[in-house]
């Protein structure tokens, strides 16, 4: 412990001879110059600033601010934007989709290579008929006239809805045509 204070008290004493002032800018420069011709070789370059430091700083944090900004402004789909500006449209909407799968799925049972053709012809009108719809929404939002559009949106369902009954008619029919023409074979 004695001797911890004997350090102490030795620095304390020559406290006022320690050098405390920064050095000149450039003296770094001037000693490798004066050590390079001590040692007989080239003067030494001045280091170039290197800004790429600061730079690949500034660069990740604008490729961060960058990705936030495009997760967070990622435009909401039709159907969220119809149930915040038209809640009964999506609501609607929601009602004839599931009857016109269910109906689909209707289609798909009764599938049978003489009834396939039928099927695919209204699978393909169905998905035109979607697209019809696809194009009343965006039209809706684009601030169009809302009750006309509404109107023609239900239409459009209705339609659907007609050629899936049509079609079960239709594939009803061929059963019923290939059934008489196995009974007519028998025979």
């Amino acid at each position: 412990m004695e001797e911890k204070d004997n350090i102490t008290q030795m620095f304390e004493d020559l406290r006022e001879h320690f050098d405390t002032e920064a050095t000149p800018a450039g003296h770094e420069m001037r000693f490798l110059d004066k050590l390079a011709q001590a040692q007989g070789t080239a003067v030494t370059q001045k280091p170039k600033r290197q800004l790429w430091k600061p730079l690949s700083i500034a660069a990740s944090i604008a490729i961060l601010v960058a990705a936030g900004l495009l997760f967070t402004m990622q435009p909401q789909s039709t159907d969220e934007q119809l149930a915040e500006t038209a809640p009964e449209v999506s609501n609607t909407k929601n009602y004839y989709a599931g009857l016109i799968e269910r109906e689909i799925a209707k289609l798909e049972t009764e599938a049978t290579p003489e009834t396939r053709q039928v099927i695919d012809d209204a699978l393909a009108q169905l998905e035109n008929l979607e697209k019809d719809y696809e194009k009343l929404e965006q039209d809706l939002l684009d601030e169009g006239n809302p009750k006309l559009l509404l109107s023609a949106m239900i239409t459009n369902f209705q339609t659907r809805i007609d050629l899936l009954e049509n079609v079960m008619e239709q594939i009803e029919e061929i059963k019923m045509y290939n059934k008489l023409n196995d009974e007519s074979d028998i025979i």
